[in-house]
């Protein structure tokens, strides 16, 4: 009977093990396996572009590269465009493109000072900062701008060099970039201030060219003025391109000495006419650094830590501190002087930029 018993109690225990394999189980209360992992995001780089007057102008390549370099330091991204033509048109068009990319910050160097107000009060109407460099916008069209240097010293500087090339008496012509540039016009109008003075009453100012920063017009243009002004003693071109092109023009037709050059230009262009006497010396300031003081004043428009009113202070890398100062109904931010190129010193900067 015992091992009746015994058998019949190993039976049941058998079912219930099996029946316990088989039933569903429990569900886990194993946090590990409950919680479901989620990936942080990276936060989305902010949009920094900036649009040039026009394609194939050294200056504007170096100009765009320091804006670049301080946007990436900042860890930003940017966007770098420039239409075939410096017209307004065209950069009316990549504003738009912008605006409907929803940037965080568009800076730009104007074809046209009134022009592309519309444009620009739509994007700081979206939200977006806008600021100008190197050639300005209205400043109802900007929040504020860059400038390479102060524009009456330019003026006034580079008509004092070429005076003093000239040897005080003679023509002098202007070969400009576009009628509409507001750098270059601000500059030529204080050129004429300078001129009123007394001590320049045996300088003649015959003409204002314009080659539309474009190589081959202003070559053209030069050698119209070399035409049309056979007594011609002096040409100021305040446009990198524009002096480069009259010094090809001055060597090929072999008038070293004979016309005076100076202006505006990039040491790695100009020096073969430095150092050839056909342009004894000219100015500038460096291209790169007014791109990356662009570049940081963007940022700092964006970051809120400054909104372009006279007074406000920020850091601008390896430039140091800047601050906004007053620039007619405008606002602007001041890179330097303009930079003295000649025989003694071009040998050091062509290889720069």
């Amino acid at each position: 009977m015992k091992k009746v018993l015994a058998l019949i109690l190993a039976v049941i225990m058998m079912v219930s093990l099996l029946a316990g394999c088989a039933a569903p189980q429990p569900a886990s209360t194993n946090t590990e396996t409950q919680t479901t992992t989620t990936e942080q995001k990276p936060e989305a780089k902010k949009k920094f572009a900036f649009i040039f007057k026009n394609t194939g102008n050294p200056y504007g390549e170096k100009q765009m590269d320091g804006f670049k370099t301080a946007i990436e330091e900042l860890g930003g991204e940017a966007i770098l465009k420039a239409p075939d033509q410096p017209t307004a048109e065209a950069q009316i068009q990549m504003i738009e493109e912008l605006i409907a990319q929803k940037v965080d910050c568009i800076a730009l160097t104007g074809n046209d000072p009134d022009a592309l107000q519309p444009a620009l009060k739509k994007a700081m109407d979206a939200g977006i900062k806008v600021l100008s460099a190197d050639s300005a916008v209205n400043a109802q069209s900007r929040m504020v701008h860059v400038n390479q240097a102060d524009p009456e010293r330019i003026g006034r500087v580079e008509v004092q060099a070429v005076v003093e090339m000239i040897g005080g008496s003679g023509e002098i012509a202007v070969l400009s970039a576009t009628s509409q540039a507001t750098n270059q016009n601000t500059w030529i109008e204080w050129m004429k201030k300078e001129l009123e003075d007394p001590k320049y009453k045996d300088v003649k100012l015959v003409k204002v060219a314009y080659g539309d920063d474009l190589r081959d017009k202003s070559v053209s243009e030069t050698e119209a003025l070399l035409k049309s002004y056979p007594n011609l003693k002096g040409i100021i071109a305040p446009t990198t391109v524009g002096i480069a092109a009259a010094g090809k023009v001055l060597t090929d037709k072999g008038l070293k000495g004979k016309v005076q050059l100076t202006g505006l230009g990039l040491p790695s262009e100009m020096a073969e006419y430095i150092e050839s006497g056909v342009c004894p010396w000219m100015y500038l300031w460096n291209p790169i650094d007014v791109g990356y003081l662009t570049g940081y004043a963007a940022f700092a428009l964006v970051e809120g830590k400054i909104t372009g009113k006279v007074g406000d202070k920020f850091n601008a890398g390896k430039l140091g501190d800047k601050e906004v100062i007053a620039d007619g109904d405008g606002t602007q931010i001041m890179l330097g002087d303009p930079f003295k190129f000649d025989a003694k010193n071009i040998g050091e900067w062509k290889s720069v930029y």
